[in-house]
């Protein structure tokens, strides 16, 4: 995977700090016999375990040296450790007596029994941890070590707390098992270019941010650093998310509690169209990555959310967009993944809901992203921005407006067969939405052929409501070629002839080894 490089609010870099991948290398070869979605759990799990134990020793060695506001304080108190929004972790769970057992043959029996006195000294982690290291098919030799590898990453200190080095390495390992899984690594990640790309165009400041098909959290994560490095508090958000997979659901807590993030993910896993578990939000931000194209959805044909026409229920595409603007507030802003079909097809009534959802004024940006970007399928994605007000007061009156922006030529290899857009991709991106949009401190807007489009809704409709932004705008512009015609024409045909000659020469030289063989021609 490629080291990417960011720049946060001050300056530092973020990139890859190096030890992710050698440590996935490392545990990977633990693997043994066992397949990535089911390895998984196993090291996510134990790196859970090992974040919540090194920020409880951090904690408890405050308690112990007694100074200032902790003068007087147990260390063995848990509800010290809890008005600090630590984890408390008992003896029997802290990451010491692990490793001082990893040799054990028992070593399965302990982490499981670590896990359960965890959940059950912290209400908050109730059913979310894994709790399968004692089976028989796990081997425990291989347990031992991956407890000893994992037990080198420190985060003992306020500088790797400071850059989320647990964070980055359950990140890091997130997109390596996306990878190993392929399409079943797509239901629980989202590719972080794509993410970062959605939330820095959507810039979550202040206010309810809702994923409704939330996977492992990314684009909670992803928003919380946006806040971070842009001078905010993390506080000014309030973080909703719902997911259908059970385990998936708890590899988002679990990926939220490493980095202290509070959120609400109602009572239990669900289907959102089944049971919408935060049917009263209404929300500032939606950021999401629905099924693409899922056919095998639950549809009530009189929901309260098709308010722009009935879905058909061979796609749940318009489900998803609906559900999404029923959850809005009245300044509320969607950033959504779709699959490209979602733009310009008419069947079951698609075309019609779309209609009414540009004619609503809704649709305030349409990326087209390049192919390769996602581990989970090739089909070609889009980004749809929605908002409920394009006259906010905040930026530029820019009502029956659209902007169209084609992406499909940006991101860079980083192997055979994935894409990813570089920072300097996201940058191109972000800053022509805002210049677009009028924001402070932005660039003044302008159409570039080939590449964004500013359109009326008029033209809009001339096009049948298609949002491609291929349709608007337009083909890139070449430049002239100087060289005159007669003087190309000799050239190119100097070099052609030149090749047939070469193709000749080949040709018999095939023929003459051929012959030798015994096999002429």
């Amino acid at each position: 995977m490629a080291k990417r490089q960011v720049k946060t609010a001050n300056g530092e870099s973020t990139a890859n700090i190096g030890f992710e991948a050698k440590l996935w290398l490392a545990a990977d070869k633990l693997r043994n016999n066992m397949d990535a979605a089911e390895y998984k759990h196993v090291v996510l799990g134990l790196i859970f375990l090992k974040y919540i134990s090194d920020s409880f020793e951090e904690m408890r060695a405050k308690l112990l040296a007694g100074e200032g506001d902790y003068a007087g304080a147990d260390p063995e108190d848990a509800d010290e450790y809890r008005a600090e929004n630590v984890f408390w972790v008992p003896k029997e769970a802290r990451w010491s007596h692990l490793q001082a057992n990893a040799k054990q043959p028992t070593i399965g029996k302990t982490v499981d029994d670590a896990m359960v006195a965890i959940e059950r000294d912290n209400p908050r982690l109730k059913g979310v941890l894994p709790k399968d290291y004692a089976r028989p098919a796990l081997d425990k030799h291989r347990l031992g070590e991956l407890i000893d590898l994992i037990g080198t990453i420190g985060l003992g200190d306020a500088a790797n707390r400071s850059k989320d080095v647990l964070g980055r390495v359950y990140e890091y390992f997130l997109t390596q098992f996306a990878s190993a899984e392929g399409k079943n690594g797509g239901q629980f990640y989202t590719p972080s270019c794509i993410v970062r790309l959605l939330v820095e165009m959507l810039g979550p400041y202040k206010g309810r941010v809702y994923d409704p098909c939330c996977g492992s959290g990314g684009m909670f994560v992803q928003s919380e650093k946006f806040v971070v490095e842009h001078g905010g508090r993390i506080g000014d958000i309030s973080i909703y998310g719902q997911e259908s997979n059970a385990t998936t659901r708890r590899l988002a807590i679990m990926n939220l509690a490493i980095r202290g993030i509070e959120a609400d993910f109602g009572p239990e896993h669900a289907d959102t169209f089944r049971r919408d578990l935060h049917k009263d939000l209404k929300a500032q931000f939606v950021l999401a990555n629905p099924p693409f194209n899922d056919s095998d959805w639950h549809r009530v044909d009189d929901d309260v959310r098709w308010k722009y026409g009935t879905p058909p229920k061979g796609n749940a595409n318009f489900a998803w967009v609906q559900h999404f603007i029923h959850h809005l507030a009245p300044d509320g802003m969607a950033g959504f993944v779709l699959a490209n079909g979602s733009m310009s097809s008419n069947q079951s009534g698609e075309g019609d809901i779309r209609k009414a959802i540009v004619e609503a004024d809704l649709v305030d940006c349409m990326v087209a992203l390049p192919g390769q970007l996602f581990y989970s399928t090739q089909i070609p994605v889009c980004l749809w921005f929605l908002t409920k007000s394009k006259n906010d007061g905040k930026h530029r009156g820019h009502a029956r407006e659209t902007l169209f922006i084609d992406a499909r030529k940006l991101g860079t290899l980083v192997d055979r067969v994935h894409r990813e857009l570089t920072e300097e991709d996201i940058k191109k991106i972000v800053s022509t939405y805002r210049a677009w949009r009028g924001d402070k401190a932005a660039e003044k807007y302008e159409d570039i052929a080939g590449f964004c489009k500013s359109a009326k809704t008029e033209e809009v409709a001339g096009h049948g409501y298609v949002l491609t932004p291929g349709r608007y705008v337009g083909a890139e512009e070449v430049e002239a070629d100087e060289e005159p015609f007669e003087e190309k024409m000799t050239r190119l045909v100097a070099e052609l002839n030149k090749q047939f000659a070469e193709s000749a020469t080949l040709e018999q030289t095939i023929k003459k080894n051929l012959k030798g063989l015994g096999y002429g021609i």
